[in-house]
C-alpha cells in the first residue's frame, strides 16, 4: 500500500481506478492488519480533506471503503446497495482521484447499504442525503466508475478560477 491517492492524471493509476475491485477476503488478513489498514486510510483521507476513500484509490484491489460524514466514521467491506429510492437528487461532487474537477451528479436520495464491518459482522445501513451520496460515490469507485462518468457538466478550478467544460470527456 502507498500513502498517495491514485489519480486520473497518471494513466496507469487511472487504468487501476477503472477496474472493478475484488471481494475482500477476511480469511486472508489478520485482525490487527485490518485495523492498521483502516487507521492508515483514515490518516490519508484526513490529510487530503476527504470524506470518503475506497481501497482502490490507494492502490489496493479490495472491495471496501471508509467514510466520515457528520462526525461519524464508517468502514464497509464488500458493500452492496440492497435498495435505493426512486427519488433522486442532483448535487455537485468532487473526488480525491479527480483533482480540481467538480460537477453535478444525479443519485438516489436514499439507499440501504449492506456489507460487513471490520470484524466481518454483517451490517445494514439506511442512508439519505450526503451519507447516501458518499456511499454511492465510493461503491462506484469499487466498480471502476468515477463521478466524471456520470456528471453532465464539469467545472475545472485553475488558479482559483472556475472554467466550465461540457460533457465528461476530459
Amino acid at each position: 500500500m502507498i500513502d498517495l491517492i491514485f489519480t486520473i492524471n497518471d494513466k496507469k493509476e487511472e487504468k487501476f481506478l477503472r477496474r472493478k475491485t475484488s471481494s475482500f477476503n477476511f480469511a486472508k488478513h489478520k485482525k490487527q492488519d485490518i485495523k492498521d489498514l483502516i487507521i492508515k486510510m483514515r490518516n490519508i483521507m484526513k490529510k487530503a480533506s476527504g470524506i470518503g476513500l475506497s481501497a482502490n484509490q490507494i492502490g489496493l484491489d479490495s472491495r471496501f471503503f471508509i467514510a466520515k460524514v457528520e462526525n461519524k466514521f464508517y468502514t464497509v467491506f464488500n458493500p452492496e446497495i440492497a435498495k435505493e429510492s426512486k427519488e433522486t437528487a442532483t448535487e455537485d461532487e468532487g473526488c480525491l482521484s479527480v483533482p480540481d474537477l467538480f460537477g453535478p451528479v444525479e443519485r438516489a436520495e436514499k439507499i440501504t447499504l449492506t456489507g460487513s464491518d471490520a470484524n466481518n459482522k454483517k451490517i445494514k445501513i439506511k442512508a439519505w442525503g450526503l451519507l447516501s451520496r458518499v456511499f454511492q460515490h465510493e461503491i462506484d469507485h469499487l466498480n471502476g466508475k468515477l463521478f466524471i462518468d456520470k456528471a453532465k457538466t464539469l467545472r475545472k478550478y485553475e488558479n482559483g478560477h472556475e472554467n466550465t467544460k461540457k460533457g465528461s470527456s476530459l
